[in-house]
């Protein structure tokens, strides 16, 4: 794989935790690795992996934008993901009510 196949993963497993990325790689099918490895290295190797914003705000822009988009089915894995990003409870209920 690629260097930003590898950051990503690193950031993955930081965000994300190595237990919940450990079940989803269990969970691969053929069919999932093209999509796997473009999330993995374009969200989580470029955007996540970017220093300019903490993973703090990164974390409070992925949850606002993920209940804007109606994205819902996403959202309990990056409210369980702020134990590690540093959002708070309140952190995430004012990217709610924004």
């Amino acid at each position: 794989m690629s260097e930003r196949y590898d950051d990503g993963m690193a950031t993955r497993r930081k965000v994300l935790g190595d237990a919940h990325v450990d079940r989803a790689e269990a969970g691969k099918t053929a069919f999932d690795v093209p999509f796997q490895t473009m999330i993995t290295e374009g969200a989580w190797g470029t955007l996540w992996s970017d220093p300019r914003i903490p993973h703090r705000e990164r974390s409070m822009l992925t949850l606002a934008l993920l209940a804007a988009t109606g994205n819902f089915e996403e959202i309990p894995m990056h409210v369980r993901a702020t134990r590690n990003t540093g959002a708070s409870p309140d952190d995430i209920m004012q990217a709610f009510l924004h």
